[in-house]
């Protein structure tokens, strides 16, 4: 008798308006079969045609959001069926954005939000941020997509679901500002706000810690090599464990006040650090903000 072969199943959810069509545009790209806006009482009767399709439907994902309101309470205990199958390895990938973004959205295409059809896009916005708030705790993917162009959007799905079988799994270390918030898809987040700051010396100011000057200033002192110490260390012995969870991809972010100097200096160490034994990507989200002002 021929062992069945596993279905990876990618679960899309998140906010209305932060991109679910074209996170499943992307995944048929990368030949999932996608099912848009499939209600989750009607999941159990797609894992069927799975197990008859004899190994054909190896790759689906499934778009779940609240267009299917009425049948959202049913999507936990779903969840939680999928997630017992032996013969289906289940991630929740979850879009997210800020408000913010999510109404100047709305107000572009002149649609209205599915919980406030009559009313102020804000106000469906924030119901249903408390609606979707355990979902989101429960996803291993999660994408802030505020920032996002499209097509920015499609390249870190192919980047995150391609699956290869040499690097399962894929740490994502990225500098910020906090003056600009807190990534919300970071999974660790560490302050480097208490090392020396090259913002203060004149010449170094307008330069990132991607030039020499500056990542050779922020590595020179005493507290930064005793900071890297001990977070290496820290990181070493999570990593694997976020890795034996089943976890595919873990955000790593670290902070200063502008994301230009100290942050970007040490998510480029930490990158490279790391790279020797995980499939790793470094990028700088705030880099560029207020250089040319």
């Amino acid at each position: 008798m021929t062992e069945q072969k596993e279905t990876q199943m990618v679960i899309i959810t998140g906010m209305s308006g932060a991109g679910k069509t074209v996170a499943m545009q992307s995944l048929e790209d990368l030949g999932f079969f996608c099912v848009d806006n499939l209600p989750p009482a009607l999941v159990p009767k797609f894992v069927e045609l799975i197990n008859e399709s004899q190994g054909r439907l190896d790759k689906v994902a499934l778009v779940m959001d609240l267009r299917g309101r009425d049948f959202f309470d049913d999507s936990f205990k779903v969840i939680d069926e999928l997630t017992t199958n032996e013969h289906i390895k289940v991630q929740i990938l979850f879009l997210d954005a800020k408000d913010s973004g999510l109404v100047r959205r709305y107000k572009e295409t002149r649609r209205s939000h599915p919980l406030s059809p009559e009313g102020l896009p804000l106000e469906g916005i924030k119901l249903e941020r408390e609606i979707l708030e355990e979902l989101k705790g429960r996803a291993q993917q999660v994408i802030d997509t505020t920032d996002l162009k499209p097509v920015q959007l499609r390249e870190k799905i192919i980047e995150r679901f391609t699956f290869q079988t040499k690097h399962p799994f894929t740490v994502n270390v990225m500098s910020f500002g906090f003056k600009y918030g807190i990534p919300i898809d970071a999974d660790l987040v560490f302050d480097v706000r208490f090392l020396p700051n090259p913002h203060y010396i004149d010449h170094m100011r307008p330069k990132t810690g991607l030039d020499e000057e500056v990542s050779s200033y922020v590595l020179k002192w005493s507290e930064t090599q005793q900071f890297i110490e001990k977070l290496s260390e820290l990181l070493s012995f999570m990593l694997p464990q976020y890795k034996r969870e089943g976890k595919s991809q873990l955000v790593v972010a670290i902070g200063c006040t502008g994301g230009k100097h100290r942050s970007v200096t040490l998510a480029e160490y930490l990158g490279k650090q790391f790279a020797e034994e995980y499939r790793t990507h470094t990028t700088h989200r705030d880099v560029e903000k207020g250089r040319h002002t």
